[in-house]
């Protein structure tokens, strides 16, 4: 038996070729994640080692605001005393925060997040342990700077050259001293390092002779852990120390859970490929048995038994699963090389290191392509042992009799029932247990679709049959009898495309959703015309704040300071702003009360955080603030209660007086003439020219707070085209073997005048109509899945309704009939080629 498989595959090569490259392209997409996230790990790894090497104990202070106020870091007397403890060797210490550099073009070089300041660090020997110099030295002065090499060559920076520099302050201009190589950790994730002179580091960062971290030194041979117990016994208890060994072994759990973040998200979308695939290996060797029932019949004649017949078919299953296993674990590895190399194009910087081959993308590629094809192909087996022999020998076309199909249609009804009640049992109860229960629901919602939609696909394909009829004549109606001819088959071919197509349109629906509830959310309520922050997240100045103020054309500025006090017993964030201006900047809906009164130091409260604690206008309340004083304050105004708004708004005043680490996150300003070049530029010359501040008008605001939605849909299309590749794929198959079982009757209708073209064109519309109909099931469970999901965090987003984006729906069902139109070019070619005297005589 098992060299009858072998024969048998040999003998239907291009007929399998499909099926190859459908288990391929996902084994590929599995053996290639598993591949690109051990590369990653060890090189992330490899390199965290690398950076402690020289550290035997690392010490930090982050203290608390309260804390903070009487001991802001390790002061120069404590990094004295650990320096004259037993066994160390050396000291560096460092503080550090936001700086970056511009490029020729003025934009900021790095990711705002990633840009870094530190203070230079010199031994005895006059060198810093972190740093080696290719040219120049450490700034030996307030007025310099040293950078790493790949921001000094990207800004085009030469050492003894002026280089401005950005920080939370102002834009300030230094001399580079050095350039430098480094294995940093915000150099190596993309951004940049500017090294200053200790004092100016302190002074911009922390304050004047205070550290935030010491990186300890020992002599070779000792013990780590009794140093840092030492080095705990002369440092503040509000410090924290670790040996460099044990922070090198938390940075890689830490990059082992980022990366098993990444490697979860490849993987499920490699899952969704295969289970695509699944769909056509089952119809290509349902096809297959279909087409040589003599030959199963006879070796069933001849004495084989039915489980010799499955497990022949099971075998031709193993060898495809093999081949295409092998391929697609070489076709991962390249994979994961293109990925390495596309997170670089990117700038998404990744260390240097070995392409890790271990031995689990090996074993999974192999097991998950070889089970993969088998379990798609057993039904098929088992249902080709069951034909009786002389049954099979009469009847070239097994077809499935009516008790089959009623109770498959029953089965697939139930199923789908039990899911859709799950999925609005999901979206009534809502939260993470009600997002758990949709995703039970859609799971079993699409067991079932998939079973029913044999049943399915006379009634839809009914509904569209008339278009292509009235458009395309005699044509249209052959290609719609065709696609409803064999249920069985085209259900199995468009449940590819339905699959794909539920998860498409499932993302699109709550993307647009929610974009447009972001867009409700932030954009509707800023009435300024630009808004002003950092690059880096960081806050703002209030230099910056100032420099705003007095910019000409500029008629209203109010920032939303961040703040927090105790309101009548609970903790309540609060917006400083300013009085006067707020209004004009932000959509403050008053619905009692007048914010005029914030200008006299009183307060105003969103109204859900009023009716809770029981405020009402003219009510005075004690508050505490971040600093413990005591206080009270009148409310004179309720608001409308809004996401984009703090639950209390106070002048900035206020805040300055108990806040002396003063965090403003973003400002709004309104311009005379509202948004044009010409006030923008105003305002950027009035901050100094500052690159790491961001001064962004309405089409920015909503790119910063919608534009990661977009971003992680583009995402999500792009892994999901793998799934319609599959699905392509399938379309190809299912109509070449139709095109070659129906040789006889494409002959005939040749014969009494249907031309080339006309046959081309009615298995090219068979294709669009299978597809189309795939794809309005697909869309049709997409919408119903985007609707109860979006059920789940409707009381998290405020504003969030039911968008279905029509024109985006419209194009995926365009996409689908060219899908059909591409898949159908083989096929349609093959059968308008057939010689109609040979065809007819076909059997």
């Amino acid at each position: 038996m098992f060299r009858t498989a072998l024969r048998n595959v040999l003998a239907h090569k291009a007929r399998l070729l499909m099926t190859v490259l459908a288990v391929m392209l996902g084994v590929a997409f599995v053996s290639g994640t598993l591949v690109f996230t051990d590369t990653l790990s060890q090189a992330f790894r490899g390199q965290s080692a690398k950076s402690y090497d020289d550290v035997a104990v690392a010490v930090s202070m982050r203290p608390d605001p309260e804390e903070a106020a009487k001991n802001p870091g390790l002061s120069q007397a404590t990094v004295d005393k650990v320096a004259k403890l037993d066994g160390v060797t050396g000291v560096q210490p460092r503080v550090d925060g936001f700086a970056g550099v511009p490029d020729a073009k003025g934009k900021l070089i790095g990711s705002g997040w990633s840009n870094k300041g530190t203070n230079f660090a010199p031994g005895p020997d006059g060198k810093d342990p972190a740093l080696a110099f290719t040219s120049g030295n450490g700034p030996a002065e307030p007025g310099q700077i040293a950078l790493d090499k790949e921001t000094a060559d990207k800004g085009g920076y030469q050492v003894g050259e002026r280089v401005r520099v950005a920080t939370n302050g102002p834009v300030k201009e230094y001399t580079l001293s050095g350039v430098f190589t480094t294995e940093d950790g915000a150099v190596n994730a993309g951004g940049s390092l500017v090294v200053f002179d200790a004092p100016v580091a302190q002074k911009l960062y922390l304050k004047p002779g205070y550290y935030s971290d010491l990186n300890v030194s020992a002599a070779p041979g000792a013990d780590d852990e009794k140093l840092r117990d030492e080095i705990l016994k002369v440092v503040p208890k509000a410090a924290t120390a670790q040996t460099g060994q044990a922070l090198a072994d938390q940075q890689a759990r830490d990059i082992e859970s980022g990366l098993g973040a990444l490697n979860q998200t490849l993987l499920a979308f490699a899952g969704i490929a295969l289970f695509v695939g699944v769909f056509l290996i089952s119809n290509t060797f349902t096809m297959l048995v279909a087409q040589r029932t003599k030959e199963l019949a006879l070796m069933r004649a001849v004495g084989a038994s039915r489980k010799q017949i499955t497990r022949s078919v099971l075998a031709e299953a193993g060898i495809v699963g093999l081949v295409a296993s092998a391929v697609g674990y070489l076709l991962g590895i390249g994979l994961a090389m293109g990925l390495r190399s596309g997170m670089a194009a990117f700038d998404m910087k990744v260390p240097d290191g070995d392409l890790v081959l271990g031995a689990t993308p090996v074993l999974s590629a192999f097991g998950v392509g070889v089970v993969i094809t088998m379990l798609a192909a057993w039904l098929p087996g088992r249902r080709a042992a069951k034909i009786p022999p002389v049954a099979a020998m009469n009847s070239v076309h097994a077809t499935p009799n009516a008790k089959s199909l009623v109770v498959r249609n029953s089965i697939g009804a139930a199923i789908t029932a039990i899911g859709a009640v799950l999925i609005v049992l999901g979206a009534n109860t809502g939260g993470d247990e009600g997002r758990m229960t949709i995703a039970g629901g859609a799971f079993t919602t699409l067991i079932g679709i998939i079973i029913l939609i044999p049943f399915l696909s006379r009634p839809v394909i009914a509904l569209i049959r008339p278009f292509f009829v009235k458009a395309f004549g005699i044509s249209g109606k052959l290609a719609g009898l065709n696609a409803v001819r064999n249920p069985r088959r085209t259900g199995a071919t468009a449940s590819a495309l339905a699959i794909g197509l539920t998860l498409v349109t499932g993302l699109t629906v709550i993307g647009v959703s929610a974009g447009q509830a972001l867009d409700k959310m932030t954009v509707e309520q800023i009435k300024a015309d630009y808004m002003v922050a950092m690059a880096s997240g960081d806050g703002l100045s209030e230099e910056a704040l100032a420099a705003l103020e007095k910019t000409p054309g500029v008629t209203a500025v109010s920032p939303q300071q961040a703040g927090a006090f105790d309101l009548k017993g609970s903790y309540v964030s609060a917006s400083g702003v300013t009085p006067g201006a707020i209004e004009k900047v932000l959509k403050v809906d008053v619905v009692e009360g007048s914010l005029a009164g914030l200008a006299d130091g009183q307060i105003a409260v969103a109204d859900k955080t009023a009716a809770k604690r029981g405020l009402k206008v003219g009510a005075s309340v004690p508050v505490e603030y971040m600093d413990k004083k005591k206080g009270e304050l009148k409310v004179a105004a309720i608001y409308k209660d809004s996401e984009f708004l703090s639950p209390v708004l106070v002048d900035t005043k206020i805040l300055d007086a108990h806040d002396p680490m003063k965090y403003i996150p973003q400002i709004f300003v309104s311009t005379d003439g509202g948004p044009t070049a010409a006030n923008e530029q105003a305002l950027v010359k009035a901050l100094g020219d500052n690159p790491a501040i961001s001064v962004m008008d309405e089409k920015d605001i909503r790119d910063t707070f919608g534009g990661q939605i977009n971003l992680l849909l583009n995402i999500m299309y792009g892994l999901l085209a793998m799934a319609l590749i599959i699905a392509v794929l399938g379309v190809v198959n299912t109509l070449a073997m139709s095109v070659f079982e129906r040789q006889q009757e494409i002959g005939m209708i040749r014969a009494i005048g249907l031309d080339r073209r006309r046959v081309k064109r009615m298995v090219r519309l068979e294709a669009v109509v299978i597809s189309v109909f795939g794809a309005i099931v697909g869309v049709g469970l997409g919408t119903f899945l985007a609707w109860a999901i979006g059920k789940t965090f409707e009381s998290s987003l405020p504003g969030y309704g039911l968008v279905v984006p029509w024109d985006r729906v419209g194009i995926f069902l365009l996409l689908a009939a060219l899908v059909g139109v591409l898949a159908s070019l083989w096929p349609a070619r093959s059968a308008a080629r057939l010689n109609m005297l040979t065809a007819i005589k076909a059997e």
